[in-house]
């Protein structure tokens, strides 16, 4: 029986919901498109409420890359809140598309981006609450294709027997690719297996059930093997070389409610060779590439142009290394001030150069300035290579203050290798610093932002085989931290462990976890980094009734020789790299920057 869900949608169940903005559609710049019986169907799902979703450049591109196209189209589904998922099981509404209401297993196929870890029930969530079956074995010819990307997808096996393929790497180009081949393949009217058989072709695709993993009596991977000889051992992550002309959506939609980023979002350039050790983005986007400044201010033309928005944001890894940074902010400082459009920037470097940057972009508006010294002593900070002086710490916020900004924000990661206990009592020595220095030179109140993240060891890094610090030592720094930094002016952010705990289990976990993924579905699962939904017992519950260890995927240092469930994934960067730099990290040895030094032959060149 046919569910008229727009009907349904308006009239009963929209005055039920604490934002029905997330479900209307009817959005600005929003498409939809008139399909004829061969049009291929993209369901682009993201595994969060809208307003997260909303916020995510790379769902963007693809949603209008594939609009362009004659034989295709994409709508967007977002993952309902709570209040809204109870109404839909009630009355038994597959959760539904924003541009025409169309239920998700009505799609040919459905994409999802996956950010972190963190979001992986919520992808399961999804597929139940849009019939579809959880499991890729259990789904027959006519149940859409379920792909997978993003950064989440460099560790693509915890995720593995619920997706049919995975794409890993840059996803501009090959999207096309596979709407290319399921095209043919529908027209034949082959066999789902066949499809994957081409599929599996393509650079940067990887299809789970075509590798078998094997595990040592101990728990650990023995290993990962091609079914068949065709089949590619290790895949390649896809790479776009133009990065100058690349697609870039020129018409973003514009939301009808508060979204996290709601604003024109400028990608600048693509990659990272700071070589922070910790940080996985910085390793699997590389190489560097940029776009020039007149295709910059163009895109920025046009965007405004169609969307109305009062703020560009710079958005890269590290916006300040953009090789001519100081002429794409004047040029659009100059060419958008007086329409009061304001141009911004994420995290600044550690440097005075930093803040002339800030000063020159904050011309129309200014807003508090965030850094990221990562740690509060210098030796911790070469073990991480954030090859940054604590002289520079202080001269870049001394700075800010001369320059008058009142309102400083600090991120800081606590339970990093080598980390000791003098090393987190140097924070608030640190913070102590910023504090005294700020009230000397500006002479009245101002407002400093702690923000304090737990380590995850995630896979591509040299951090790939350490262990993640017990919870109980994790949780007895924060508490020092906060006891200490409860001043009237300042402001102490702080994560619940159990919340990294659980995001480090998957990050390093491999495929026998989507057992226990499935079996936390079942026991109400979802919405994992969102506190007041976390049920970190039920997770526990799931480990149990699975058989598996929390403790052994977390808390244990994983050999240089032990085979990684992420074995046969490339992002690049050659795995004797990783080794190289983690045991300069050990001995507290620095990586210079090779784009402002010698090559450190990392492979991905």
């Amino acid at each position: 029986m046919d569910i008229n869900i727009k009907k349904i949608l308006f009239e009963e169940l929209l005055d039920k919901v604490e934002k029905p903005g997330r479900y209307t559609g009817k959005e600005y710049n929003e498409i939809i498109k008139r399909e004829k019986k061969s049009t291929i169907k993209v369901a682009l799902a993201f595994p969060d409420l809208y307003e997260i979703g909303m916020s995510y450049l790379g769902f963007k591109i693809l949603y209008e890359i594939i609009n362009k196209r004659d034989d295709a189209l994409a709508e967007r589904i977002f993952s309902p809140a709570v209040d809204m998922e109870n109404l839909l099981r009630e009355r038994q509404i597959p959760v539904f598309s924003l541009e025409t209401y169309r239920a998700l297993n009505s799609f040919d196929l459905v994409g999802f981006t996956i950010q972190h870890e963190l979001c992986f029930s919520n992808i399961l969530n999804l597929l139940d609450l849009g019939g579809i079956p959880l499991r890729s074995t259990a789904r027959k010819e006519e149940d859409p294709l379920i792909i997978a990307g993003g950064p989440g997808a460099f560790n693509p096996e915890p995720l593995s027997c619920f997706i049919d393929l995975f794409v890993i790497g840059e996803g501009e180009e090959i999207i096309g690719e596979i709407i290319e081949v399921y095209k043919r393949w529908k027209e034949k009217k082959q066999s789902r297996s066949k499809l994957l058989e081409k599929l599996g072709h393509l650079e940067g695709v990887y299809i789970p059930s075509h590798y078998k993993v094997d595990y040592l009596e101990d728990g650990k991977v023995k290993s990962i093997t091609p079914k068949k000889e065709a089949y590619r051992s290790v895949i390649k992550k896809r790479i776009i070389s133009n990065f100058d002309q690349v697609f870039y959506p020129l018409y973003p939609i514009v939301p009808n409610i508060d979204v996290v980023h709601d604003r024109i979002t400028l990608e600048i350039f693509r990659g990272c060779s700071r070589g922070c050790r910790f940080c996985q983005a910085g390793i699997i986007y590389r190489p560097v590439r940029e776009k020039s400044v007149g295709t910059l201010v163009k895109l920025a033309e046009e965007i405004l142009a169609h969307t109305g928005y009062e703020e560009i944001s710079l958005s890269s890894l590290s916006s300040s290394d953009y090789s001519e940074i100081e002429r794409l902010i004047t040029q659009l400082v100059d060419r958008f001030k007086e329409k009061g459009v304001g141009v911004s920037l994420p995290s600044l470097r550690i440097d005075t150069f930093s803040v002339a940057l800030a000063q020159q972009v904050q011309r129309v508006r200014k807003t508090g300035l965030t850094f990221a010294p990562e740690v509060g002593t210098q030796r911790l900070r070469d073990v991480i290579n954030k090859n940054v002086q604590e002289e520079d710490l202080y001269s870049s916020i001394r700075a800010a203050f001369q320059a008058g900004w009142r309102k400083i924000k600090l991120y800081f990661m606590i339970g990093l290798p080598t980390e000791t206990d003098e090393d987190v009592e140097e924070i608030v020595k640190l913070v102590n610093q910023v504090d005294r220095m700020g009230r000397e030179i500006m002479g009245r109140k101002i407002n400093i932002n702690i923000s304090v993240s737990a380590f995850v060891p995630k896979s591509h890094t040299p951090f790939q085989w350490e262990a993640q610090e017990a919870r109980e030592s994790l949780s007895k720094k924060i508490g020092y931290l906060k006891d200490r930094l409860d001043w009237r002016n300042i402001s102490f952010s702080y994560p619940d462990i159990k919340h990294s705990y659980l995001e480090a289990v998957f990050a390093r976990g491999d495929r026998r976890l989507g057992e226990v993924l499935e079996r936390a579905h079942y026991l109400g699962c979802k919405f994992d980094a969102w506190s007041e939904q976390f049920k970190f017992e039920a997770w526990q519950q799931a480990f149990v009734d699975s058989g598996l260890s929390m403790e052994f995927y977390v808390n244990r240092v994983r050999e240089d020789d032990e085979i990684l469930p992420w074995e046969h994934i490339s992002c690049g960067v050659k795995k004797e790299y990783l080794l190289k730099e983690k045991e300069k990290a050990l001995k507290g040895e620095t990586t210079p920057d090779c784009r402002f030094d010698s090559c450190t032959s990392c492979g991905v060149c």
